[in-house]
């Protein structure tokens, strides 16, 4: 019994002691490390409080040197009639610096000892034209030590100003909104516009007739330029003039459009070329046509002399036997007697030979008579419609005339049998114009 009490005795004691046994081996474990980080470092002081190694450890802090803007803006946009009050900071004492801009924008200032950068966005700059809306600024900054040239800082920012207040673009013909214009003539004017808050980027061009312009329209300054052809104006139309409508449509870049119209009144003209051409084809028509009716008063005028000379030999032959006839029967013998009586009959006689040889061509001698004044009437025609320049007023007019008069007289003598060519225009114009042949076309003296 007394060892049981003993043995309790030892196990209550040690396990009162355990506590400060573990404070035992902890103190020793330390005193283990700090004699070996003692004899690790060689020389370096001993350390044992925590606070104190992390100071020692830590780098040395060293001195920023180098010149920096710490609150630098590299935009700025700016409402017109706003004030801007923007102070630059820098990481130094900014009583050694100055402060500058380079090529500022009118009425931009800084304040060169404490970077204050001040402005009033002042209407009058821009109804002056100084300032523009939706233009990007660039203004040069800098900032200098006062003591050393070298330490400075060069750098740039942006301004910008708009306006809430909207101006619309607007495209403006060089000409007025109505013009007149001839068929053949050239009109030629420039498209300029007139800019707004948003200038107009691209133009386009709408018509109410399809048009063939000499230029394109696309943007402003451009020209246009069209002829409007001849043929243009159709004989339906109104007062013989057309009216072309023209729409210049301008787009900004948010695609606000402006419409300008041009309306063009077209009026018809003469082609002077082509009529010119033209008139000289009618006259040609007219000149061969005339030459083929001096053939035919050839033909007929020599068809009259023969069958005219022909009745004449038989005239004079019949009064030649009739006049022998009387001379015969005054003769003392009796055979001239009896040719006297014979000759007279023989006269007689040759009458219906006459008529039957020779007819009268009295058909021929008038349709020689008609085609000799139509030749007549075409040479006046020719005399009386020559073109004055070329460019005559009343070459239309002249042209009709000849086509009509040249018509009528084919209707007149459509029943005369019109023969070709077979002489030279010379000779029968010499033929024609022959006296002994005008004296027996001319109108006699009663």
């Amino acid at each position: 019994m007394t060892d049981y009490k003993f043995l309790f005795i030892l196990v209550l004691s040690l396990t009162c002691t355990l506590p400060a046994f573990s404070q035992v081996k902890d103190t020793l474990k330390t005193t283990q490390v700090t004699d070996t980080l003692e004899r690790d470092t060689m020389g370096i002081p001993q350390v044992t409080d925590t606070t104190k190694l992390d100071s020692v450890l830590s780098p040395i802090p060293v001195e920023d040197s180098a010149l920096r803007i710490r609150n630098l803006n590299p935009y700025f946009t700016l409402h017109v009639d706003s004030t801007l009050q923007y102070k630059f900071d820098i990481n130094k004492d900014q009583s050694h610096y100055f402060w500058f801009l380079n090529k500022p924008v009118v009425g931009l200032k800084i304040e060169r000892n404490t970077g204050l950068l001040t402005f009033k966005a002042d209407k009058a700059f821009f109804l002056s034209g100084r300032l523009k809306y939706d233009v990007e600024y660039k203004v040069d900054l800098g900032v200098q030590n006062l003591d050393d040239p070298k330490d400075k800082i060069d750098t740039s920012f942006t301004i910008l100003f708009f306006s809430t207040e909207i101006i619309p673009s607007k495209v403006k013909p060089t000409v007025n909104n109505v013009l007149y214009i001839d068929e053949g003539d050239s009109i030629n004017f420039k498209l300029q516009c007139e800019d707004g808050n948003f200038p107009i980027e691209n133009i386009s061009m709408t018509s109410n007739y399809p048009l063939k312009t000499l230029s394109t329209i696309t943007k402003c300054g451009d020209d246009f330029r069209w002829t409007p052809p001849f043929g243009f104006v159709k004989s339906t139309d109104t007062d013989k003039q057309r009216t072309v409508i023209i729409n210049f449509i301008g787009v900004n870049k948010f695609n606000i459009s402006d419409t300008a119209t041009v309306r063009i009144i077209v009026r018809e003209n003469i082609n002077y070329p082509q009529k010119v051409l033209e008139f000289e084809e009618v006259k040609k028509n007219v000149q061969l046509y005339s030459n083929r009716l001096k053939a035919t008063f050839m033909e007929l005028d020599k068809g009259v002399k023969r069958t005219k000379g022909t009745r004449t030999t038989f005239d004079l032959t019949s009064a030649a036997s009739s006049l022998g006839g009387t001379v015969f029967s005054s003769l003392p013998t009796d055979g001239q007697k009896t040719a006297g009586k014979i000759l007279p009959s023989v006269g007689v006689a040759m009458v219906p030979v006459r008529e039957s040889v020779a007819p009268p061509k009295t058909a021929e001698q008038n349709s020689a008579t008609l085609v000799r004044n139509s030749i007549k009437r075409l040479e006046y025609l020719l005399q009386n419609n020559q073109l004055v320049g070329d460019k005559d007023p009343q070459i239309l007019t002249k042209i009709q005339k000849l086509k009509d008069e040249l018509q009528q007289i084919q209707v007149q003598l459509i029943e005369v049998p019109i023969i070709e060519i077979g002489d030279s225009p010379e000779e029968l114009d010499r033929y024609f114009n022959n006296p002994k042949v005008n004296k027996k076309y001319r109108m006699k003296k009663s």
